[in-house]
């Protein structure tokens, strides 16, 4: 009869597999892994995992992660708060944060338009959008999408929509390539594709 794995180990492996990018091969390793570690280890992890549960909040205004609401960002006095950089995901924040590249705020739109897969204009965050350039008197946004067929439709519905509004609506420039994310993009390509940003008509 084939050995069969104890419940706990299953479970365990099957709570793994629920994490984006991680198969049942891997989900397996990381299980025996831990069954492996010393009881302290495993506790920091688990600890570790409920308080970014607990603690960590998305921010009202901008839609980033932060311990705080409004987050660090939002209410950077220093920042220039008449320009709004729009990205896709809190991740595409963090790689812009990391070299100092831009110095106003941004907007997290949690997605991507995208029809064939039932993401409409409701499923984002663009009517916050319109909310904070009206009630602070934004002057520009940047549009961070990334450059992929459903990210440039979100960029051309984000001009449209915006055009009564009478802003600056610009799009960061093609020194990322095409089809790929802002996260894994290098400091020197984030800074070029916002200073050679185009404006979007």
């Amino acid at each position: 009869m084939a050995a069969s794995l104890p419940p706990a180990v299953t479970d365990l492996t099957n709570e793994l597999t629920n994490l984006p990018g991680i198969g049942r091969k891997s989900a397996l390793r990381m299980a025996l892994q831990l069954l492996k570690s010393d009881r302290e280890t495993v506790k920091r992890l688990s600890d570790a995992i409920i308080n970014v549960k607990d603690n960590v909040k998305v921010c009202s205004e901008c839609g980033f992660l932060s311990e705080h609401d409004p987050c660090p960002i939002c209410t950077d006095v220093k920042r220039d708060m008449a320009v709004l950089l729009v990205v896709e995901q809190p991740s595409d924040i963090i790689a812009l944060e990391k070299g100092s590249i831009f110095r106003g705020r941004y907007h997290v739109l949690g997605g991507v338009l995208a029809p064939l897969d039932g993401v409409g204009p409701e499923d984002l965050r663009i009517d916050e959008l319109v909310r904070r350039i009206k009630e602070y008197g934004i002057e520009e946004i940047i549009v961070a999408t990334n450059p992929t067929p459903e990210g440039e439709q979100t960029a051309y519905y984000l001009a449209k929509i915006t055009k009564p509004l009478k802003i600056k609506v610009s799009r960061i420039a093609r020194g990322i390539p095409v089809g790929s994310d802002l996260e894994h993009a290098d400091d020197l390509t984030l800074t070029r594709a916002i200073e050679g940003r185009g404006i979007l008509d």
